[in-house]
């Protein structure tokens, strides 16, 4: 049984039981059926990956929004400070995701952090070229990056 689609119908189920189609009332809806199916779960025999796999897209979604600002402090500081603490270099990144949406979301989630901007994906796929504004020791960057957004990125995907 797929619990995803029956979590997103015990929210339309919630919404409608308040009357009100509120993007407020269809996450509230979310939660309460994501706990009542946590609830629920010896019915659907035993443990399901739906909620590791939804742990782990909060996890990222935090994690993504912890390095949003901070990037965005660093990049700030060093626009409005006079002197310039930025190093750019174009670096290359070898990839261990291997699917087209696992690859789409490390590169889209890189460029909307401010101070990197991923440029490219090699043709056989498995190195990105990335932009980072502070480079000073490539490999840290590199490592930080494959330790932090793809090593998330990896784990929602795992079965």
């Amino acid at each position: 049984m797929n619990l995803f689609l029956l979590n997103l119908v015990l929210a339309i189920i919630w919404a409608a039981l308040w009357g009100s189609f509120t993007l407020t009332q269809l996450v509230t809806g979310f939660v309460v059926g994501f706990a009542t199916l946590w609830i629920a779960q010896p019915l659907f025999g035993g443990t399901s990956g739906y909620y590791m796999r939804a742990w782990r897209i909060v996890r990222l979604i935090l994690f993504f929004i912890y390095d949003l600002c901070v990037s965005s402090i660093r990049v700030a500081y060093d626009v409005l400070t006079p002197k310039d603490l930025s190093n750019p270099a174009i670096l290359e990144m070898p990839l261990d995701v291997k699917s087209d949406i696992e690859i789409l979301l490390v590169t889209n989630l890189i460029s909307l952090t401010p101070g990197t901007l991923s440029l490219d994906v090699t043709p056989d796929r498995k190195t990105l070229i990335v932009h980072a504004m502070f480079a000073d020791n490539p490999d840290e960057v590199i490592a930080s990056l494959k330790s932090g957004m793809e090593r998330m990125v990896k784990e929602v995907f795992e079965e």
